[in-house]
């Protein structure tokens, strides 16, 4: 993809989040950061200081008779050992949304542009400092919500994957070139013929490895997107309870009156190192009230998209026919069932649950005391990781989308390519469908794409990354 004269601005941003704090940072990446920064600057001369050193000074407004703006510190970052591989301006002002904005306005009017969502990232990429998957890596970092799926993130963006990924294309192309050789210079006799044994022996061992990366794709998507988890029940069974436990806080009112959640509760709770994604519904049952109706049809939709369902039962009371529908409804889900409210005595007939409704993950709890809690933990970690995650610094897991797509349609190509030999197909048709593994796992690092994938992906980062 060539490059357009809007890829070699000088670009600013803000690169901290929005509102009070400590200090902001207005970024400012380009040829021409030193001199937008000169121009608002008064302190050392920035053209004469040593890179990557933080210099104390005041930002002025030209227009306004040079007026003071803000004290600041001012890191210069020379190319090419910087995040973009150009000149790089952090200006470090105090926290604020007036002095921030100030400050990146006056940037702005002194010879920079604003920067489009992750444009800085775009260009680590671009400049040769990042393949694609490690920029994608570094979303994945700053959106990652638990120790684990953090050092996913970190590991992709060491490059664990991208060496892999090339490893399997320098393979490809070995093969690729064998082929070619015999195609055109078949009366080389001290060449090795590219025989279809030989051909279908690579194919399978290229897609056993990629067929075993994404073994691990299932355990990263969880790792990096979080599993989807309805916490369900009947009104006033202590399914707030239990999210206010898991949260260590109080997010969700907790009464003895049906129907006070009404609404489904979004929060990440972080499990074994696993980001959960809590859905706390509204209590399913049959109501008038139209607003709690409304609540009740959202909790059955929640379960219907939920990867795992906590069903909260009270232990002290008989099932219920509301009950009996729900451990109907989620009978082919991935399921726990919590019986909640164990301090009282127990009415509910677990041998009906295991034989009936299939139950087979069952905990004792009582939410409002923590008991139960390291059990259920215990327990999702054994459905979903056999146990735990057991990983390395140095473990390839595949958590993008995008990528495991990608992979798969890199199995099927290798798989066509043993159907085609099978079937006798010549050689040199069959390796159409090796150079389509190699095109698919360039997307991959970047090696392959184009600007609309690049634009895409990018507009998804956050503003100033």
């Amino acid at each position: 993809m060539a490059l357009t004269t809007t890829d070699y601005d000088t670009i600013a941003a803000i690169s901290t989040p929005p509102g009070e704090g400590g200090i902001s940072i207005v970024r400012i990446s380009g040829s021409d950061a030193m001199k937008v920064a000169e121009k608002i600057y008064r302190g050392k001369n920035l053209a004469k200081v040593a890179s990557n050193t933080i210099n104390y000074g005041h930002i002025v407004d030209p227009s306004d008779h040079n007026s003071e703006v803000d004290e600041v510190m001012v890191s210069v970052m020379r190319a090419p050992k910087t995040y973009t591989k150009e000149d790089i301006i952090e200006i470090n002002c105090h926290g604020g949304i007036v002095a921030t904005n100030k400050i990146l306005q006056l940037v702005l009017s002194n010879g920079a542009r604003m920067a489009e969502p992750g444009e800085f990232t775009k260009r680590a990429f671009l400049n040769g400092r990042l393949d694609l998957s490690q920029s994608e890596a570094v979303m994945d970092l700053i959106e990652a919500k638990t120790d684990e799926s953090m050092k996913a993130a970190l590991n992709q963006l060491d490059g664990n994957l991208s060496h892999l990924i090339k490893h399997l294309r320098q393979d490809i192309l070995d093969v690729l070139a064998q082929v070619e050789v015999n195609i055109d210079y078949p009366e080389y006799d001290d060449v090795e013929t590219m025989t279809s044994k030989l051909l279908m022996d690579k194919s399978k061992e290229l897609k056993a490895q990629i067929d075993q990366l994404l073994k691990t794709a299932k355990q990263g998507k969880v790792l990096r997107d979080g599993l989807n988890t309805a916490i369900v029940g009947r009104p006033n069974v202590g399914k707030s309870s239990l999210l206010n436990r898991l949260l260590h806080e109080d997010k969700a009112i907790v009464t003895d009156v049906p129907g006070t959640t009404r609404d489904v509760l979004d929060e990440y709770v972080n499990v074994s190192g696993v980001p959960l994604h809590l859905v706390d519904t509204a209590g399913i049952r049959d109501t008038e009230d139209k607003v709690e109706k409304i609540g009740v049809d959202r909790s059955r939709n929640a379960i219907k998209q939920a990867d795992l369902v906590l069903l909260v039962l009270n232990a002290s009371e008989p099932l219920t026919d509301e009950d009996r529908e729900l451990l109907d409804l989620t009978q082919k889900s991935k399921r726990i069932i919590l019986l909640n409210k164990t301090d009282l005595p127990g009415k509910i007939n677990v041998n009906e649950l295991k034989q009936r409704y299939h139950a087979e993950n069952i905990i004792k709890t009582q939410a409002t005391k923590d008991n139960g809690t390291q059990s259920l933990e215990d327990t999702i970690a054994k459905m979903f990781f056999n146990g735990g995650i057991k990983s390395s610094q140095n473990d390839v897991m595949v958590t993008n989308a995008r990528h495991i797509s990608l992979l798969q349609q890199a199995s099927d190509s290798l798989q066509s390519v043993e159907n085609g030999l099978n079937n006798g197909m010549p050689v040199d048709l069959v390796q159409i469908d090796m150079t389509n593994a190699w095109d698919l796992l360039g997307e991959i690092t970047g090696d392959s794409y184009d600007g609309e994938l690049l634009d895409q992906l990018f507009s998804q980062f956050c503003l100033g990354k």
